[in-house]
């Protein structure tokens, strides 16, 4: 018999919970509108969760802002959890753009320093993690621009719903750990009393299958680790 030749499998949110449910031994017959509300809840708290234990790939987007001379802090959309690599880019989006990494640094870091309205071509930012975070930029931006700050930020998974056969905001190699997760936070709910320790093995169960999808979800390139030795030298 030939394969299928198709990839199009995947689990809708209301499937995923049926799949959870079943795992903590509440078949079909017995679901109630409470079980499927407190599944909405529960697989939102578990993307809560994945956006906390990064990184996410799939939720890593490219995205700019505009910087203005003398303007030290910009907003930034309150779905990105994360900056992870970022650059300056002198006239973005031409043939003659020229991009500079940046370097992130902390709220301590930025503290120190004393000259905190030099203007200059930025080089490092501070990403302040608030409800509504802000990223500041310094050195501030000079007159030399037009400047962009381009950075690749993670944004947390995207809000899941049950009803009209909605899908979740994950790649096809996390359906299980999804499952999985469903079926440990369910548990904690609903304790099966013939079964002490059913919350105990569906957290092994999660715990196996959300390290098997992390440890993929990675970039396959090589990792090298370079010293800095050129200020070294030799004293008497």
């Amino acid at each position: 018999m030939a394969s299928s030749g198709t990839y199009n499998f995947t689990l809708t949110n209301g499937e995923a919970t049926l799949a959870a449910l079943e795992r903590v031994q509440i078949r079909h017959p017995e679901i109630r509108q409470e079980h499927m509300l407190t599944a909405r809840r529960e697989i939102n708290l578990l993307f809560s969760e994945w956006s906390n234990r990064q990184v996410n790939l799939w939720e890593v987007t490219q995205l700019t802002v505009s910087l203005v001379q003398g303007t030290a802090s910009y907003s930034i959309p309150s779905n990105v959890v994360m900056i992870l690599d970022a650059y300056r880019s002198l006239n973005f989006g031409t043939a003659t753009q020229i991009d500079s990494f940046m370097y992130p640094i902390s709220r301590s870091i930025y503290a120190t320093i004393a000259d905190k309205f030099d203007q200059a071509p930025p080089t490092t930012f501070w990403f302040d993690r608030l409800i509504n975070p802000t990223v500041t930029m310094w050195p501030v931006p000079d007159s030399g621009g037009p400047y962009t700050f381009v950075y690749y930020g993670v944004t947390q998974v995207q809000d899941a719903n049950i009803p009209s056969g909605e899908t979740p905001n994950i790649p096809y190699r996390w359906l299980d750990a999804l499952v999985a997760g469903m079926a440990y936070r369910l548990a904690r709910v609903y304790p099966h009393q013939d079964r002490p320790s059913l919350e105990t093995d569906r957290k092994r169960d999660y715990d196996e299958a959300w390290g098997v999808a992390a440890s993929q979800d990675t970039e396959n390139v090589p990792f090298t680790i370079t010293p800095s030795i050129s200020t070294y030298y030799y004293r008497r």
